[in-house]
């Protein structure tokens, strides 16, 4: 239960920090005043929807609780496969097919492929 509450409001922090006092990117996509690029800010994105979404389950740095380690999920599937999941879940974990969008499956599963 500690470590529930803790990964719930690490998370939390995490996501109420990255809210605050960054420039968007201009309309037309080159670099913020931060200094960020496009893929960065999808970067950044991504790791959002997993923040709100994975994180609570599979920790803020990937490392598992309730649910299994990511740090290298993309060495066991492929980014189609991850996006299965997510989408449909496998064994204990529940479909999120109702919390992410299509798109949004896709970046997660993109991303986590990456991790190897």
């Amino acid at each position: 239960m500690k470590k529930w509450l803790l990964a719930i409001l690490f998370g939390s922090a995490l996501v109420l920090g990255a809210c605050g006092g960054e420039d968007e990117a201009d309309d037309n996509g080159a670099t913020n005043d931060a200094g960020q690029t496009d893929g960065d800010e999808t970067a950044s994105a991504v790791e959002d929807v997993y923040e709100a979404n994975c994180a609570a389950c599979h920790g803020a740095d990937l490392s598992g609780g309730a649910g299994p380690n990511l740090q290298a999920v993309g060495a066991n599937y492929s980014a189609d496969e991850i996006k299965d999941i997510i989408l449909n879940g496998k064994g204990q974990m529940p479909a999120q097919n109702n919390r992410v969008s299509d798109d949004e499956a896709q970046q997660l599963a993109d991303w986590l492929g990456d991790k190897k």
